[in-house]
């Protein structure tokens, strides 16, 4: 899969201390990719659109944990 055209984003709400993040990447027709943003070459998740939506919906529903 060629990822070259993927436009990254963190969550507005991640801060600039180095703590766990992701990457999403939703701009590229049929998949959402995310990706660590400690290790950006330590590979790629792929997602159906519907599946990360689904995924985006629940964790808006539980909220933060930890």
């Amino acid at each position: 899969m060629d990822l070259t055209g993927a436009l990254w984003r963190k969550s507005t709400k991640s801060g600039n201390n180095g703590g766990s993040c992701v990457e999403v990447a939703d701009n590229l027709p049929g998949v959402v990719l995310v990706r660590d943003t400690k290790d950006r070459d330590g590979g790629t998740l792929t997602f159906e659109p519907a599946a990360w939506a689904g995924f985006v919906d629940l964790a808006k529903v539980i909220g933060p944990v930890g």
